[in-house]
């Protein structure tokens, strides 16, 4: 087997919550990317959560947590040798499909044809709650 090169970005600290995974691993020229999420790891907290006001709940705003999702990709394929048209799998997990029609016009922002190949499913949760969406990412990167 290839060897195994761990793929991280900046700020990453281990697992979330001391969990035992890796956010990327590039085997030869294929990257795996495990699901990415719309933590801004510079400030260290979600995007586009929506902050609660007095006598309101936040409005969450998905827009700004795909350009965060996406922002994080591309950091990271990047830090493995590759460009965002090297992705050719971006699979979404989103926890409300109506947030997925925001996804059509921000994903022409950091993607051109021929489109990564997508499959999206509706899930009841993530893994915290301030997270509508994340992406899993396959990309292959020629040396």
């Amino acid at each position: 087997m290839a060897k195994k090169e761990l793929i991280t970005r900046t700020g990453y600290k281990g697992g979330l919550g001391g969990r035992s995974w890796s956010p990327g691993i590039k085997v030869g020229p294929w990257l795996f990317l495990s699901g990415i999420t719309s933590v801004d790891y510079d400030k260290g907290e979600t995007v586009g959560r929506g902050e609660p006001r007095p006598m309101t709940p936040g409005k969450p705003d998905p827009e700004a947590q795909w350009r965060q999702v996406l922002s994080n990709i591309k950091e990271m394929v990047e830090a493995a040798g590759g460009t965002m048209a090297d992705v050719v799998v971006a699979n979404v997990f989103v926890t409300d499909m109506s947030f997925y029609y925001d996804y059509e016009w921000v994903r022409k922002e950091y993607f051109e044809e021929p489109f990564p190949v997508c499959t999206s499913v509706e899930v009841g949760s993530l893994v915290h709650p301030d997270w509508l969406l994340e992406i899993e990412v396959q990309a292959y990167i020629e040396d």
